[in-house]
């Protein structure tokens, strides 16, 4: 993978994971606040969502070692 593609796999792997934390701290009020059901669990679905995209990209990013 060339440097710069790297890079710029790297700040998108970043931006995933702040955005990952965010819903997951979005989800915890909402829970408190006692907020719809439905609407915790479509936050929930965005969330995973979000982390299938950043295992995709650390797969990418990591290469598989061989032992």
């Amino acid at each position: 993978m060339p440097d710069q593609e790297q890079a710029d796999s790297r700040l998108q792997l970043a931006r995933l994971r702040q955005e990952h934390e965010d819903y997951d701290a979005a989800i915890n009020a909402m829970v408190q606040v006692g907020c719809d059901a439905l609407r915790i669990q479509r936050m929930k679905k965005k969330k995973l969502a979000i982390k299938d995209k950043l295992t995709k990209l650390e797969d990418q990013i990591i290469p598989d070692i061989i032992a």
